[in-house]
């Protein structure tokens, strides 16, 4: 039986067990950095909509003032 061939081989194996492995934890770390940055671009377009919706009740109060 040749021994280096299955060292070589173990070697392969092992090797690709680590990258998965690493390659699984910046998975989790971008998942998370991406939630992070959609949860905030959430709270800035509700600011924007709630900017929208008191600027047509100003336009609408205007509208009636100049009446």
């Amino acid at each position: 039986m040749n021994y280096e061939l299955l060292i070589q081989l173990a070697g392969y194996v092992i090797s690709g067990l680590v990258a998965l492995y690493v390659a699984g934890k910046q998975h989790s770390k971008t998942t998370a950095l991406l939630d992070f940055r959609l949860q905030e671009l959430e709270k800035k377009v509700d600011k924007h909509n709630n900017l929208v919706e008191r600027m047509y009740g100003v336009e609408a109060k205007l509208d009636a003032l100049e009446k």
